[in-house]
């Protein structure tokens, strides 16, 4: 045993080396030793062996990640197999090691304890061994020599009550508190609670470094209350509740739990707790000289009031104490302090997610770690103002010294006036407009024209108009937009940036144009946007977001300026654009992201054909000029030399989204051949592919425009045909005559991968794979490049369809559709690949697609081109399936009886199409008021879903997840397109079927039972056959 404890520590040390090829061999050496028995005992006795703190640190974190490996903690069946031996070695380690080690150490007794305590309620003398140690601690204990550590036992404590935080059985609507936490609550809290105030006593009287641990100590307590209680509420502790109301700091986040999870026991204790939050906002009329920890605890303590007067007696017990909250607490917490000063300066960007929060960029939001006492008191000042009880005095001991304090003095308080309009602004918008107007106009406009004014409050101006962009009236539009564009290019002076000024204010232009307030002319907002983008300047990030706000909410009023400004972004961005760049900077993917939102813009700005002429003309002329200054962009981005990418020169691939929007732009713009190659449109597809074919960053929405550019280019090739779009012409020398791949074929491996990777993406993909089999002719040389796609396509479909085919959903269809355009190109090909890839393949594939194709498949066939699809592809398997040599005459009656099926729903569609094309001009106003009506009695009929309601829901999804009941669907508008079919669009059904019966009428008819029911829907639509089923 010694000698493997200094071989595994000489080797951890191995690790540490500068040399890859030493750390390698360590690294494969202990991947040895790990299976022999000793060596989790090897590593914690180098863990816990108090000498080099390197190597332990290197050893606590092995034995962790070799826990981790070999107990399967997210498997509530897997069984722990650790030892009571090495648990005890365990736990007599983490009494006793270093901060250091202890960190990650504990992080190994987690991972067992969930396994073993939480999971499956073992290792019985875990809680009884741990009260034993703390109460034998060093800081407990009266003992002089004691080696056990009271932080550590803590440490041990609060990772043992952690998981408790949360309920464990999510199928379990009302979860009954686990028998576990009963037990810890009673054996170890209960009885630890008396041991608190001897901790509280230590911590005033002791001095130095004790007194750093005993707050530490103390935090830790706390911690084991709040994660005890978040969740559940254990019998023990109920009676014990009265004597929390008397902590303080510590335990705002228990007080917050107990009033919003645990009513039942929180109610009587309401007057303690706020007596308690009251003595704690006192404190904020010195925040500036506050630390982060005790602003934070002054915060917690606002929202702990807040969230009591948000409950049925709260009004009663917080509306005495208004004044005082008023006065000495709540207004204190909002003036302008140094603190806000020296932020504004250091750190601005920090200083505007505090106090100027927008819609703007990510750098603008309220995050749960930007919390400040500022934040909660503005909160709390909004729940008074909303608050519902008897009407209240105003009082009338107004202040008349304000006219004698000092400059600096009025601006500290008028910002703090300004924070309070932010906390009251949900009771602002619910007076009249006239109020509003009045308070707009007499409190935030002058400072606009002040000669000299201060940027803290005009920057706090700003957002305060952003906030109330809903209920802003038209007379104080051009003053209230010629205030904020002033302050939208207001410069820095010598003494104060005006960096958030800017910020706030391009933040309010865009709550303003959310909220349907648009400006009296859009030009100058444009001129001023426009002018301030500069890719060396850090506000251009929130001037692209503002671009893009612009350019949305103004629709057809800005729609004549966009080539100008594409143009002028075009040449902006240029400039940022440089060989041999590793990454793309965030203003140049926020730039053809803003390029991408206005060439959008104007295709969807297309003149209807009843316009005039003069208006189709600019309206292409301007379609003209945006390709032209797109594809000089891209051409940029994508064909100058970037970085080697092993051995070769690449692109970088970023922002492939945005720039397959300016591609796809770019295409539509082309109104000849000649266009195609003024525009590169040939190799700038080609690098498009490639990087797509590379693709792997699959988010919800983000891959939209790849698959409406792939559209795209089938169109452009099918127009005009281009070059390299099947077959890659070979490079020319000195390069090596190897082939490259085509445009088609980079295509075809990103929508293979998409079936494969990602399940929303799934019938977007598949309707790709229709055109790219259907639409373009492939000659007799480049048939093999469609029998590789083929090949790749129906492997990706199949592999994805046998994970699902437990279960019949909706996302069958696009899968099995895939491998019937597959099948129908090559039916030898798809055949050996669908049984090379599972044991009866292509039985489990053509029998799916049978049971699509019937009534009893939900939810069905919805269009035409889904139906025909499913019927000559039923038509081709019954064909095929008959002229071999080996009848499957089984499998052939039941292809048969559904394509019957197929046919009948085909007949009715057809006719449903033609009976609403002859409707449809008359039905539509009808049909648009009807549409009205029921949404408005659907919103007066919804009502709020009830706590136990939620609950009983989220245990059915829980259920049905672990079931692997819940498949992943995809976009619903995805499954509503007709899908592309071809040559194939022209075949006639009808004849093929009687083709097939003729040919095989006593296989697939004579006394073989079809349903009387499916035989009479099918003659019913189609009489012509009734010859054929005659008995």
């Amino acid at each position: 045993m010694a000698m493997e404890i200094s071989l595994v520590a000489q080797l951890l040390n191995d690790t540490l080396n500068p040399d890859s090829t030493v750390v390698h061999t360590a690294t494969e050496s202990l991947d040895r030793l790990s299976h022999s028995p000793h060596f989790p005992f090897s590593l914690l006795s180098i863990s816990s062996g108090g000498g080099n703190n390197g190597q332990s640190v290197a050893a606590a974190t092995y034995l962790k990640n070799f826990t981790r490996r070999n107990i399967d903690s997210e498997n509530p069946n897997s069984k722990s197999n650790v030892s009571k031996e090495f648990k005890d070695q365990l736990m007599q380690s983490l009494l006793k090691v270093e901060p250091p080690v202890l960190k990650v150490l504990v992080e190994t007794f987690r991972i067992i304890i969930v396994a073993e305590f939480v999971k499956q309620n073992n290792w019985p003398e875990l809680v009884p061994e741990l009260w034993s140690a703390i109460q034998n601690s060093n800081l407990i204990s009266s003992g002089v020599n004691c080696e056990w550590k009271t932080i550590n036992a803590l440490t041990v404590l609060q990772a043992l009550v952690r998981p408790f935080q949360y309920f464990l059985n999510p199928k379990v609507a009302k979860e009954p508190v686990p028998p576990q936490l009963e037990l810890i609550a009673k054996e170890i809290l209960v009885p630890m609670l008396s041991l608190f105030h001897q901790l509280v006593q230590k911590a005033l009287s002791a001095q130095g470094r004790i007194e750093m641990e005993m707050e530490k100590i103390l935090l830790i307590v706390c911690k084991c209350i709040y994660f005890t209680v978040r969740s559940h509420m254990p019998s023990a502790l109920v009676p014990l509740l009265p004597s929390f109301c008397h902590w303080k700091e510590d335990l705002a986040h228990f007080f917050r739990t107990l009033i919003t999870r645990h009513r039942k026991y929180s109610d009587k204790l309401m007057p303690d707790i706020i007596n308690s939050a009251l003595k704690i906002v006192r404190y904020s009329t010195n925040i500036s000289k506050l630390d982060f920890l005790s602003e934070r605890i002054i915060s917690l303590a606002f929202d702990v009031i807040s969230n009591i007067l948000e409950t049925g007696p709260g009004w009663r017990l917080v509306s005495s104490h208004f004044s005082f909250l008023l006065d000495s607490a709540i207004l204190p917490a909002l003036v302008l302090n140094e603190k806000d000063v020296s932020e504004w300066e250091e750190d601005a960007e920090e200083y505007i997610r505090k106090n100027l929060p927008s819609e703007l960029e990510e750098i603008s939001g309220w995050r749960e770690d930007l919390f400040t006492a500022r934040k909660s008191a503005m909160n709390l000042l909004g729940v008074i103002s909303l608050s519902k009880g008897p009407p209240m005095g105003t009082s009338s001991n107004g202040s008349s010294a304000s006219s004698k304090r000092k400059k600096t003095r009025i601006i500290n308080d008028y910002f703090g006036v300004l924070m309070a309009y932010g906390g009251l602004q949900d009771f602002i918008r619910e007076q009249k407009p006239g109020y509003i107007t009045t308070l707009v106009q007499t409190r935030l406009l002058p400072l606009y024209k002040i000669p000299v004014s201060s940027p803290y409050l005009i920057a706090s101006a700003n957002w305060i108009i952003g906030e109330l962009a809903s209920c802003l009236t038209e007379e104080m539009n051009a003053d209230v937009y010629s205030s904020l564009l002033k302050a939208l290019t207001m410069p820095d002076n010598e003494s104060v940036s005006c960096y958030p000024v800017r910020i706030s204010a391009a933040g309010a232009i865009a709550e303003l144009l959310e909220n349907d307030y648009p400006p009296p002319d859009w030009l100058p907002l444009l001129q001023v946007v426009i002018s301030r983008i500069n890719v060396e300047d850090e506000e251009t990030l929130i001037l692209f977001q503002l671009l893009c706000s612009v350019v949305e909410a103004g629709d057809e009023s800005v729609m004549d300026h966009i080539p100008f400004m594409i143009t002028s972004l075009v040449g902006t961005l240029s400039k940022s654009i440089h060989p041999g760049m590793e990454t793309w900077p965030q203003v140049l993917e926020k730039g053809f992201a803003t390029l991408a939102v206005m060439s959008q813009s104007w295709e969807n700005s297309v003149p209807e054909e009843t316009e005039q002429v003069e208006s189709s003309e600019k309206w292409i002329s301007g379609r003209t000029t945006n390709g032209k200054s797109l594809s000089a962009l891209l051409e940029q981005a994508w064909l100058t030399p970037m970085h080697p990418v092993d051995g070769e020169v690449r692109p970088i691939p970023t922002c492939l989204d945005d720039s397959s929007t300016l591609l796809r732009s770019v295409m539509l713009s082309v109104t000849g051949s000649n266009a195609i190659q003024q525009l590169k449109l040939s190799e700038l597809l080609l690098v498009w592919a490639d990087l797509i074919a590379d693709w792997h960053a699959w988010e919800e929405l983000e891959d939209l425009s790849v698959f409406d550019c792939i559209k795209e280019v089938v169109s452009l090739h099918s127009k005009y045909g281009l070059k390299n779009f099947i077959v890659r012409q070979m490079p020319s020398p000195p390069a090596p005559p190897v082939p490259q791949q085509s445009i088609i074929e980079g295509i075809g491996a990103f929508v293979s991968e998409a079936i494969s990777q990602y399940p929303s993406a799934t019938w977007r993909a598949s309707s790709c794979i229709h055109m790219l089999l259907n639409v373009p002719s492939y000659s007799f040389e480049t048939e093999n490049v469609k029998q590789s796609l083929v090949n790749a396509f129906s492997r990706a479909a199949f592999s994805r369809f046998r994970e699902i085919q437990s279960k019949p959903c909706s996302l069958w269809k696009p899968l099995l559709f895939v491998i019937s355009s597959c099948y129908l190109c090559y039916p030898d090909t798809v055949e050996s690949i669908l049984e090379r890839d599972s044991d009866k393949g292509f039985t489990i594939w053509v029998s799916a697609v049978a049971f699509v194709g019937t009534g009893s498949f939900e939810p069905g066939l919805s269009t035409k081109s889904e139906i025909k699809l499913t019927a000559m592809t039923l038509a081709k398997v019954i064909e095929r399936l008959l002229g071999q040599q080996n009848l499957r005459v089984d499998l052939s009656r039941d292809c048969f009886k559904s394509l019957l099926e197929t046919l009948v729903r085909l007949k009715e569609v057809e006719d449903e199409m033609e009976e609403d094309e002859d409707g449809e001009a008359e039905e539509d106003g009808e049909e648009d008021d009807g549409d009205d009506d029921d949404s408005e009695d659907s919103e007066e009929d919804e009502l709020e879903e009830t706590e136990e309601e939620f609950l009983e829901r989220y245990a059915e999804a829980a259920s049905a997840l672990e079931n692997g009941m819940v498949v992943e669907e995809g976009d619903v508008e995805d499954q509503e397109h007709e899908i592309e079919l071809g040559s194939l669009q022209e075949a006639d059904e009808e004849k093929v079927v009687l083709s097939l019966i003729e040919r095989f009428r006593h296989v697939l008819i004579q006394g073989h039972g079809i349903p009387t029911q499916i035989i009479s829907s099918f003659l019913n639509a189609f009489p012509k056959f009734s010859c054929f089923f005659q008995q």
